[in-house]
């Protein structure tokens, strides 16, 4: 990657934008959303800025006389004039009065930061990028993601948000893992999607007033197949996805390490199998991944008695 995604706290911020035509508007619908405090600089201003402005929505200044207090609590700064030369210039004034992140629209070599396609449910916000390579794609691939994600989504997660609180005082890290995956993969995420929103809490609120059952470990033995991760079957990805450990032998392909969950432990052992009954035994969540289609469950884990999966891979 050549640039690093991340998101930009807005909250008591400011977001500037130098220009007021057509792309300086196209930025100010791309950021209104958000909490900051939305100036735009410009000599003249489009009619949809002028009646942003008039809403309260955002600030115009005149920009005859760029002043470093402009920059003063910016979290970024767009450059949209739709003029090459007069673009280059405003980019070197901000930058040298101190503007911290600078995008100039279509001009890459100038940017600190790349725009995404944005898919939004606040408070889930998908971002697509293409470093700037492949813009119509990354429209292609925010269309497909719209589709796949219901309109409330961000209803439901603003409801596990208030009631993060509540599920880390009764629920271990491990059983609150669990409670959040019922919640957003079962009836939950069902009834909201259905529009039945009171329904949805108040499942949710019956199975914290429940509290968190035994935790018990688990093992799924699954195999690599021929190393590639996209011939990773997708039962083993989802394992993956859910596991607290990942075992495996010391030449496993690297990739494939990247389809686990990002906090899961990766753990390397000449006795995989042995290594990974071991932590199931004491409770965690385990996927074994090992090499070619792993046709057959190991004497071992037909004997266990905990929860045992077998996913082979591609032969």
């Amino acid at each position: 990657m050549k640039a690093f995604p991340m998101f930009l706290a807005t909250t008591g911020r400011r977001i500037v934008i130098l220009g007021g035509g057509e792309q300086a508007a196209q930025k100010a619908r791309l950021v209104i959303r958000t909490d900051a405090e939305i100036v735009v600089a410009g000599f003249e201003f489009d009619e949809e800025l002028r009646a942003l402005a008039q809403e309260g929505r955002v600030r115009l200044e005149d920009a005859k006389e760029i002043r470093a207090g402009l920059f003063e609590r910016a979290a970024l700064v767009f450059v949209a004039t739709g003029s090459a030369g007069a673009d280059g210039a405003l980019h070197a004034l901000a930058k040298a009065l101190g503007a911290p992140v600078v995008n100039v629209v279509d001009r890459p070599a100038l940017c600190d930061a790349l725009t995404p396609s944005i898919v939004d449910r606040d408070p889930v916000v998908v971002a697509i990028g293409t470093e700037g390579t492949a813009p119509v794609l990354g429209r292609q691939i925010k269309t497909a993601v719209e589709t796949m994600l219901e309109p409330r989504l961000g209803a439901l997660a603003a409801l596990a948000g208030r009631m993060r609180g509540a599920v880390g005082q009764r629920f271990s890290a491990r059983a609150r893992r669990d409670f959040w995956v019922w919640v957003f993969s079962g009836p939950v995420r069902a009834a909201h999607a259905a529009g039945s929103e009171r329904r949805a809490a108040q499942l949710l609120k019956a199975r914290l007033d429940e509290g968190p059952g035994p935790v018990e470990g688990s093992v799924a033995y699954v195999g690599a197949g021929p190393g590639e991760a996209d011939l990773l079957s997708l039962r083993g990805v989802r394992r993956m996805q859910e596991a607290d450990l990942v075992v495996h032998g010391p030449d496993l392909p690297p990739a494939l390490l990247e389809l686990a969950r990002r906090d899961a432990e990766r753990r390397v052992s000449d006795d995989p199998v042995g290594a990974g009954l071991a932590a199931a035994q004491e409770g965690a969540r385990v996927v074994v991944l090992v090499p070619g289609a792993a046709a057959t469950l190991p004497e071992p884990l037909q004997a266990a008695r905990i929860a045992v999966e077998h996913v082979p891979g591609v032969g």
